[in-house]
């Protein structure tokens, strides 16, 4: 009997694997890479892995306008790196055999063991219905730091059934009507707490944002955008 892989081979299996598996290790508190026996250097390791990734799904998950042989043949290149890193580290056979293991550690890093070996995994259909609620302060040389969080919790981390937040926002002097006005420019952060480097030549302008909590497998699951954030970029 053949027995699936544990890291997707596929390229948009993986991208949701390895965007739920780093926000999983770094939740908790302690977070679950401490619980795991992960060491710090094979968290940032796996977090590397899933920030260069994301970049280059979103250009592959355009079809029509980005994707290509070359962005195509990164990712392939990038699951081949997670795959060789794990088989060198062990990381997901130490997982598997950690004392402090629940099921809910198999699931999320696709550990199918005893009871786990015959469940199947539903696919969320109903859309994020809350909205950001977002920290920003600016830090200087154009960086600002900012932190998400539900409205329901006093700490940062990713909403449940979202993978990532995703922010809507422009440099300038007059402020947008709209998350979707022109000039606007998207991004994701993996990450609920992130900096967002806008440049040193935006120093002195004002910084325009939306946040929303989004699902880059099934973006029509996205949430509704906050209300417009603005602050002064130093």
């Amino acid at each position: 009997m053949t027995v699936a892989p544990r890291i997707p081979r596929g390229i948009d299996d993986c991208s949701q694997y390895l965007v739920s598996t780093n926000n999983y290790l770094d939740s908790g508190n302690p977070n679950n890479a401490e619980r795991l026996g992960i060491l710090p250097e094979e968290a940032v390791k796996w977090s590397g892995f899933a920030n260069r990734f994301l970049p280059l799904y979103l250009l592959y998950s355009d079809k029509k306008n980005s994707r290509t042989t070359a962005i195509k043949d990164q990712l392939l290149s990038i699951i081949d790196e997670v795959t060789n890193f794990d088989q060198g580290s062990r990381m997901l056979d130490r997982i598997a055999a950690s004392p402090n293991v629940t099921i809910a550690d198999m699931e999320t890093f696709n550990i199918k063991k005893g009871v786990l070996q015959k469940t199947t995994r539903s696919v969320a259909t109903t859309p994020l219905t809350n909205q950001v609620a977002a920290a920003i302060q600016p830090i200087g040389g154009g960086s600002v730091n900012i932190k998400c969080r539900n409205l329901s919790s006093e700490r940062a981390g990713i909403e449940e059934g979202a993978n990532c937040v995703q922010y809507a926002y422009m440099v300038g002097d007059k402020a947008p009507v709209s998350a979707d006005a022109e000039n606007m420019r998207r991004d994701v952060s993996t990450k609920a707490s992130f900096v967002l480097a806008l440049g040193s030549a935006s120093s002195t302008q004002s910084l325009f944002i939306y946040f929303r909590w989004h699902h880059t497998k099934h973006p029509g699951l996205a949430g509704p955008w906050s209300a417009l954030m603005t602050t002064f970029i130093l």
